[in-house]
């Protein structure tokens, strides 16, 4: 063979073989927001940006483009990336690639949301936290961890408090487990919104607004929110007062609410275990603003109420005419409240054994003066739950080691 001919063979294998996986190490310190972000420009598919342990002093926003790269903290408490002084009203860190991997830092004090991920497929979130270190304020990013429009996403052992949203919100998305959390001292502790095939499961929901949304609205690129499975989780005093923008969807949701479904289709509640959540430990209802979207479907749909723990709710309701509500069922609302609100016979079933009450309204949005509270009386579940198809891909578990 020429020699020609041999330099053009060893440019053919150098093209073809990938290179070796690089690791770009960024420590605390002086310059910390050039070097992280150049660190995230320069990473390659299956690169790691390592990041010591330490406060990183942040004046904007980060970002990651990169397809297959993991950034890796020394612990959620350890590596911190401090926003206090950023300047931008942006997320702190900005993810648009896919297979990305999120894991052992935290995010403080923001001024937009934590970490936001868009379009960004596959995307794993593991012991990440995002924290507003004031405490509930009107004034803090809307979102902690925000994964959207995706396809896979997992979020593990993570935790966000003071978002004035939610702490982790899905939304637009399908194919999502959310596990192992902590969201305390938000709005929502956890939002599932127009998405499909999401396990929300083993979290702790605590002092936020309102614990577990799981919501479908209306005029959103991606619609047709369903197959839910709220189980195994913690959900106990949420009693935070809302402290939400004016205007925002959670504004609506009253103190102390533990699991909220609306508008959705084919939901999930069981081996949950709710206590001291004063409104209603699991209220299922009606999307009630107007609206043109020609898509949408305001009624909630196939939602089922399985066995779960009920302590003491429902002695402190945000809802009008308590006095005489709390007269009524002998001073504490019974754990499920619906709104009555269904389409056809397909609505809301619970299995035996479970008190609930209904407003017995009969249409999405109706004058909440013409309702007729009652008791609850609807069907037991007929069939077992379809799971199949449920939560985030198996190969993502891979990363967690």
């Amino acid at each position: 063979m020429t020699r020609l001919n041999l330099l053009c063979a060893a440019a053919v294998a150098a093209v073809a073989m990938p290179l070796a996986a690089e690791t770009h190490s960024v420590e605390p310190g002086e310059s910390a927001q050039e070097r992280l972000q150049e660190a995230l420009i320069l990473a390659q598919p299956g690169d790691e940006v390592v990041l010591g342990a330490g406060r990183y002093d942040l004046s904007d926003g980060l970002s990651l483009d990169v397809d297959g790269v993991t950034v890796r903290g020394a612990g959620m408490d350890e590596t911190v990336l401090d926003f206090t002084g950023q300047q931008g009203s942006g997320e702190g860190l900005l993810v648009t690639s896919d297979n990305v991997t999120l894991r052992d830092f935290a995010l403080e004090n923001p001024k937009g949301d934590g970490v936001k991920s868009k379009g960004a497929d596959n995307i794993v979130y593991h012991r990440v936290r995002v924290t507003w270190t004031d405490g509930p304020d009107a004034n803090n990013g809307a979102y902690g961890i925000y994964p959207v429009e995706s396809t896979g996403v997992l979020v593990d052992g993570s935790k966000v408090s003071g978002a004035s949203d939610a702490g982790i919100y899905v939304g637009q998305s399908r194919d999502i487990t959310v596990r192992n959390s902590i969201a305390e001292a938000n709005v929502a502790g956890i939002e599932i919104e127009n998405s499909r095939n999401a396990l929300v499961e083993n979290n702790i929901v605590t002092r936020n607004t309102g614990g577990i949304l799981v919501f479908d609205l209306p005029d959103l690129p991606v619609m047709g929110g369903g197959n839910v499975v709220v189980r195994q989780n913690l959900v106990v005093a949420n009693d935070t007062a809302n402290f939400a923008p004016p205007g925002n969807i959670v504004a609506s949701v009253r103190r102390g609410t533990g699991v909220l479904v609306m508008a959705n289709d084919k939901v999930l509640v069981e081996n949950n275990i709710f206590d001291n959540n004063p409104t209603s430990h699991v209220m299922v209802i009606a999307y009630t603003q107007p609206f043109e979207d020609e898509r949408y479907n305001p009624h909630a749909r196939e939602v089922v109420i399985g066995q779960n723990l009920f302590g003491r709710g429902g002695d402190d309701p945000q809802l009008d005419g308590a006095e005489m509500l709390l007269a009524a069922f002998g001073g504490a609302l019974p754990p499920v409240m619906w709104d009555g609100v269904a389409e056809g016979e397909s609505g809301l079933v619970v299995v035996p054994g479970i008190a609930g009450w209904t407003l017995n309204l009969a249409e999405p949005g109706q004058d909440l003066a013409t309702a007729q509270p009652g008791p609850l009386q609807v069907p037991a579940p007929e069939n077992e739950f379809d799971m199949s198809g449920i939560g985030a891909p198996a190969e993502l578990e891979n990363r967690l080691k």
